[in-house]
């Protein structure tokens, strides 16, 4: 995993540890020892180290995190780089991220390849650099430019990196040769950890002060304070101890194992369990939309921006051409974020191919429907479908709760016939869950599957069931919130609960912005619940200006008079007395229950895995990444708490029963995974 070779009088060091040259321990061994062979060989006078193929270094082997990781540590192979009595240049080839990164700042120069990108993400697992990083790059670049860099954990570019002194000269091409001239030009070592910081503790104030959203409810960003406040303040040995105390410290912390839960979890949904090895995935070279409204357009803009051609298809001209401008102006709004050249927008504009012949899906190796929900209707689209699809082409419904089976039935090819439920709005929303029915050919799942990781999503697979694995759990989230608040509860308890956890909206909020007239039953006359009643007056969320809420002509909420005066009215109709009801029990009735279903759709085979559940919630509801999403958190509060917690309120949940898996691991003292 390390070769060495001469150059002259120059030793080049090249990690190659593929995929990605990450620092394992083989690695890390053989990079003290390289160091070592060079600095006892009087023929060598200078070491330049670089990277394997596409990466300097993705950095560390994370699954080595809390394993106890063999020795010498990352700190150890930096150091022994940092104190070398010869010359080291990093020859930066391509990616150097986390670990890989803090090995160049220990290099005494640093060249890179024009396209390398830079950085220190390790906060996003929960952590801080903990090689030397975080003491490092503030003597290099400043405190602001490294507060951004480590606190964000956002990489830079190499261009970005030369303007703030990351790297002394960026070049076209393979680097090596730059650096290896370079090395030879008789350089003395100049050991970063040596240098004075360029900065003080007031930027620290002011970086606090212009990004609060990056420490909310985290534990990490606030630790990188602390050390590069030690970078500041303190001795260079002692810096670098906080700087292991504090990384030490994170690495035990029920933060960084959700995030380092939800890292893994991410990569093993894409694999399909007992898939055959001969389902190789089919070719798209065409996709074509039913549907050219909101959710179709942004389903749509994925593959054009993946410069997938794309058949738009709508029953109505004025629809379908509201539907390719809403494309346009969506790509034009990137654009002018700077997201996006106006070639690019051209170019994906170019791709569509907006039209009221039916006949032209023909063309298409890949079909998804994007009508409203409704069962009748997508059936007769379907067995339609089926008459102008050539063969071997993929027939999916983005439908977000209905029976796929039933929908494949109708068009005697069910082995066809999958799901494809996007999430809203289709074109930034990453998650998609990938439907396979009863009949669904392993080839079909697997093309799926690549398909949305190409158009850059992030897919799990789901089996057949009243709305899949997201929206099932969703339903005795809202059932008991609304039973909530006919007990006693306002809205406005109910929904600060959820967002004091982590979640982006409560329940009622995300009613407010999903529609509270989605499933309504359209007859004013028959108000039967507490949504029937805001429905008949109109109040059907955001887009009425009033639902839970009200809302201003920005969409920003405020509490309703009216709709607390109709709760009242509820209670008064159900002979309900309202009482206290603490946060604690809204937890269980809204979060706990949720776990619960959870644990039902395992018992059912609906999810492939818990880390998969995770991950839906995790990509489609914005469940606070740093619990690990639903069944990681249950298992972190503990699963006996949950089932006590869940008998305890039993006999108010509406319809409700405990999982026996749930109730069987509670038993046994074990978690989801």
């Amino acid at each position: 995993m390390i070769r060495t070779a001469r150059s002259g009088a120059v030793l080049e060091i090249v990690i190659d540890n593929p995929p990605v040259n990450a620092l394992g321990a083989e690695v890390r061994s053989g990079l003290v020892a390289a160091i070592a062979e060079a600095e006892a060989d009087a023929g060598v006078s200078a070491i330049v180290i670089t990277g394997a193929g596409k990466f300097f270094s993705a950095g560390a082997d994370i699954a080595e995190f809390g394993k106890g990781m063999a020795d010498p540590q990352l700190p150890e192979v930096c150091l022994a780089i940092e104190h070398c009595l010869k010359p080291v240049v990093a020859a930066i080839n391509g990616t150097a991220l986390g670990g890989g990164l803090e090995v160049t700042l220990a290099c005494d120069y640093r060249v890179s390849a024009g396209g390398a990108k830079l950085g220190l993400p390790e906060v996003k697992l929960g952590l801080l650099p903990g090689a030397g990083g975080t003491q490092r790059l503030p003597r290099l670049v400043g405190v602001t430019a490294a507060l951004q860099m480590i606190v964000s954990g956002e990489p830079v570019s190499a261009a970005r990196a030369a303007e703030i002194g990351l790297v002394d000269i960026v070049v076209d091409g393979d680097p090596l040769q730059a650096a290896v001239d370079m090395a030879g030009s008789s350089l003395s070592p100049r050991p970063i950890s040596t240098a004075p910081v360029a900065g003080d503790l007031a930027e620290i104030d002011a970086f606090v002060a212009a990004n609060p959203r990056l420490f909310k409810g985290l534990e990490a960003p606030k630790a990188c304070l602390e050390v590069i406040k030690a970078a500041i303040t303190l001795s260079g040995a002692d810096g670098f101890a906080t700087e292991r105390r504090l990384f030490l410290a994170l690495l035990a912390s029920d933060q960084s194992k959700a995030l380092r839960h939800a890292f893994f979890a991410e990569r093993a949904a894409g694999k399909i369990d007992g898939l055959p090895n001969d389902a190789a995935p089919r070719t798209i070279a065409r996709v074509g939309i039913i549907g050219a409204g909101t959710m179709g357009g942004g389903i749509g803009m994925n593959f054009l921006s993946a410069a997938v051609p794309v058949t738009m298809v709508e029953t109505n001209g004025e629809a379908l051409e509201r539907g390719a401008a809403l494309i346009r102006k969506n790509y034009d709004a990137t654009a002018a974020k700077g997201r996006l050249t106006a070639g690019q927008v051209e170019a994906a504009m170019a791709l569509l191919h907006p039209t009221l012949d039916f006949a032209a899906l023909g063309a298409c190796d890949l079909v998804i429907e994007a009508i409203y929900e409704n069962m009748e209707v997508k059936k007769e689209v379907f067995a339609r479908l089926a008459a102008f699809a050539k063969p071997g082409a993929i027939l999916a419904s983005n439908t977000s709760y209905l029976d796929v089976n039933e929908i494949a039935a109708c068009t005697q090819r069910p082995q066809d016939v999958l799901g494809l439920h996007f999430f809203s709005p289709a074109n930034v929303m990453k998650l998609v869950e990938v439907v396979r029915g009863r009949e669904t050919a392993p080839d079909v799942l697997a093309t799926a599957m690549a398909l949305a990781q190409k158009i850059g999503k992030v897919p799990v697979v789901a089996g057949v069931c009243y709305g899949f694995i997201g929206n099932r759990m969703l339903i005795p989230r809202q059932d008991n919130a609304l039973a909530l608040v006919m007990e006693g509860a306002s809205p406005e308890q109910i929904d600060k609960v959820h967002t004091d956890f982590g979640m982006p909206m409560g329940p009622f909020q995300m009613t407010d912005l999903a529609g509270v007239d989605i499933g309504w039953h359209r007859d004013p006359d028959r108000i039967d619940t507490l949504k029937d009643a805001l429905c008949a007056q109109g109040r059907w969320g955001q887009k009425t200006g009033a639902g839970f809420y009200d809302y201003d002509a920005k969409r920003q909420r405020s509490s309703s008079p009216l709709v607390a005066s109709l709760i009242e009215e509820f209670r008064a109709r159900e002979n309900i007395t309202p009482r206290a009801i603490d946060d604690e029990e809204i937890i269980v009735r809204t979060l706990y229950t949720m776990v619960n279903e959870g644990a039902k759709i395992l018992e059912e085979g609906i999810a492939q895995r818990s880390s998969d559940i995770d991950v839906v919630w995790l990509f489609g509801y914005g469940w606070p990444r740093y619990t690990g999403g639903p069944m990681f958190w249950a298992s972190q509060v503990g699963l006996a708490k949950i089932v006590a917690a869940l008998d305890r309120y039993a006999d108010r949940a509406p319809g409700f029963a405990v999982s026996a898996l749930l109730r069987d691991l509670a038993a046994k003292g074990e978690g989801f995974a």
